[in-house]
């Protein structure tokens, strides 16, 4: 909850006389109490520590006296059922997507031609409300008598799907609505969207590998609403907004007072939003939270205009994707001028030299951006780029910060060329410049301690052996002690010499070992992928090991015929050769022998089906119900292949949420294209 000073709390209250039934009674309406406090008003009473024990107490009575567990009670909200499926639900009415723009001009021409439409109808001048565009999943909710008895996705709109038991975990979604209940509304539907807090996104991401970080709070959002475990989603500590109420006696109430009635009713509404008599006081409210948007605790990426008669939402209609009543107003990449200080160079695990921008600190999209990526020269070569200059920068997404240009009028007198180091900024190895390849690299591979602490954290990343505990410093530490040379060496570390290291305890060097003991239980492609052999993604590292079910084999294959396995062409093939060809080899696979890891494929699953029997597939976007790996094994106990990249020879692309070039190229070779649902019906 917040960490507050301990007030009075519940416990003090209770007294023995009081029966099972009213002491749950009371601790249902004490906890939801404190989940409106801090979720919706910002003004928590409660500790997390004296909000948990309220909670636990709950948990017990209703274990102690099952019969008196209901589906509203918030110990519902903890979570804990594994969901196999997601079963379709059509919508009532469809979920339609608002029409966008990012200009102002159109923003008032959408003003004026709903006023001539309405002209038309007899309607009078109407106002619109503004409300805050939050950056989220859109969720339909249907309460009967008061409970919340479905949760749905928007879906493409007609049919989304039920995910009730993951929304039940949300703090901000009310399971019982009492006032509806009391009013005999009979069925509602609320909608709205689910988001995630800046902060809680920031805690996600701090537990995740780096390569398997989210790339906003939008996408952690929609990969947790699909997660077949509630209890991982009510970990994720996500909330609600609510924008719309339909099902009421009275549908000519205007929208402004259904938002009311739904702060009434216990939902989180925004709270910034306002009613607008004609486009100036729009404009005003646009221009406001351009800037003030920043220092909400949430992210909102625009404005949504609806016309507050929703009598006239009907004589409006819609088209077939969005109402002619209500557009989204979207801000703009945010930009900002700054001062290029000075490009320093890190080395990646392959050795790849890659130039990073030191900038003067500036404020842009929320956040104080002092560092951006510069690819590499050629980029630094194409922006016409020197220290000292002033230059343009990008939030991409609002997220990954990127220098768009120079600003060469402005370029001052001591401005200097970038030039490429001539050594190794790790160990100062002469660097060079392998032919037809753009960056420069190290080629100190066994030496060079960031190529080594790169390796390391690669082969202990989620898609590799996925050993938790190692984290950035630690392997830092790891490698300037000299205690590791190779991800090999994690497996020879000893509980004496992890507890030299700095803020290193037994509990946790304990927790290092037991990590390392459960990553031998991986499978052979696992650990093919975390070699980090050049070119070798986890799709082909599968496909190595199906053509080569051991180490020994896959050693010995030829160039000619590694070329000849599914995904893998003449340059992957020379990586791989090359890699084994290294003098560090032999001694690098005998303590993957000593370690126990495993070096050889185990036994093939039984085919479940034929349903993909020769058929290629990939897989672009996120998945929903699956990861990568399981959806890929799904295919292959089907009789399917899984590729990485697409070519004109792939049967089927599995498009995600936010799918991006793969999915393009597909659909320009005219690949067949199929969504996750269609995906799941093919199994």
């Amino acid at each position: 909850m917040g960490i507050l000073s301990r007030p009075k709390t519940f416990f003090s209250s209770m007294t023995d006389s009081t029966s099972p039934r009213e002491t749950i009674t009371q601790l249902r309406r004490e906890i939801e109490r404190h989940n409106h406090l801090y979720y919706v008003e910002a003004k928590p009473e409660l500790t997390d520590f004296d909000f948990d024990r309220l909670l636990e107490q709950l948990i017990a009575l209703e274990r102690q006296f099952p019969e008196l567990l209901l589906p509203d009670s918030p110990s519902q909200r903890v979570g804990g059922s594994i969901t196999k499926a997601f079963p379709p639900v059509q919508h009532r009415e469809p979920m339609l997507s608002l029409s966008n723009t990012y200009s102002t001009l159109e923003v008032e021409e959408f003003v004026n031609r709903v006023k001539k439409l309405l002209l038309l109808e007899g309607v009078e001048e109407q106002e619109m409300v503004a409300e805050l565009k939050f950056d989220g999943v859109a969720i339909s909710l249907l309460y009967r008598d008061g409970i919340l008895v479905r949760g749905a996705t928007r879906g493409d709109g007609r049919q989304g799907d039920d995910i009730t038991a993951n929304l039940r975990t949300i703090p901000t979604i009310p399971l019982r609505l009492n006032a509806l209940a009391e009013s005999g509304e009979g069925e509602v539907e609320v909608r709205g969207e689910v988001f995630m807090r800046k902060e809680d996104f920031e805690r996600i991401n701090e537990n995740r590998p780096e390569e398997d970080r989210f790339a906003n709070p939008r996408n952690a959002t929609a990969g947790s609403l699909k997660l077949q475990d509630s209890a991982e989603v009510a970990r994720r500590r996500m909330c609600f907004v609510a924008y719309y109420l339909k099902g009421l006696h009275d549908e000519s109430t205007a929208h402004l007072r259904r938002l009311a009635l739904l702060s009434q009713l216990g939902f989180f509404t925004g709270d910034h939003y306002r009613l607008c008599p004609g486009v100036p006081e729009i404009n005003d409210f646009i221009a406001r939270w351009s800037e003030e948007r920043w220092k909400l605790p949430y992210e909102t990426d625009g404005v949504v205009l609806k016309l507050n008669d929703v009598v006239c939402w009907q004589k409006l209609g819609a088209t077939a994707k969005s109402p002619r009543w209500a557009i989204a107003y979207k801000y703009p990449a945010q930009q900002a001028r700054t001062v290029l200080h000075n490009v320093i160079f890190q080395v990646g695990r392959l050795g790849t030299i890659t130039p990073v921008a030191e900038l003067e600190p500036v404020l842009i999209a929320g956040s104080t951006v002092s560092r951006s990526t510069l690819h590499n020269f050629d980029e630094i070569e194409r922006l016409g780029l020197m220290l000292h200059d002033r230059v343009i920068i990008e939030k991409s997404g609002e997220v990954i910060p990127k220098v768009v240009r120079t600003i060469p009028e402005e370029r001052p007198a001591d401005a200097e060329p970038i030039l490429p180091p001539s050594s190794c900024p790790s160990c100062q190895t002469p660097l060079v410049r392998p032919e037809n390849e753009v960056s420069y690299s190290c080629p100190n591979e066994e030496e060079c301690p960031a190529q080594i602490k790169g390796r390391v954290l690669h082969f202990a990343s989620r898609n590799a052996m996925d050993i938790q505990t190692l984290g950035d410093a630690l392997v830092e530490q790891l490698v300037a002690k000299g205690l590791i040379k190779g991800p090999a060496d994690l497996y020879f570390l000893q509980e004496e010499e992890l507890a030299t290291l700095d803020r290193m305890g037994k509990k946790s060097a304990q927790n290092i070992l037991g990590a390392l003991e459960k990553s031998r239980e991986k499978s052979y492609e696992r650990l093919l992928y975390a070699l980090g052999i050049r070119h070798v993604g986890r799709a082909t590292a599968r496909e190595l090991s199906q053509a080569c079910p051991s180490i020994d084999t896959l050693q010995q294959a030829t160039e000619e015929q590694l070329a000849t396995v599914p995904d893998i062409g003449p340059v992957v093939a020379r990586s791989i050769i090359d890699y084994f060809s290294r003098g560090s080899w032999p001694s690098l696979l005998a303590k993957l022998r000593s370690a126990g890891l495993p070096l050889s494929a185990s036994e093939p699953k039984e085919q479940v089906n034929k349903n993909f029997e020769g058929l290629t597939v990939l897989f672009t976007g996120a998945l929903a119900h699956y990861d990568r790996q399981q959806a890929a094994e799904l295919v292959m106990e089907r009789g399917g292949r899984v590729v990485g990249s697409v070519s004109k020879k792939t049967g089927m692309v599995v498009a995600g949420s936010d799918a991006g070039s793969k999915l393009q190229k597909a659909l320009k070779l005219g690949v067949r294209v199929v969504t996750e649902d269609e995906f799941e019906s093919m199994l």
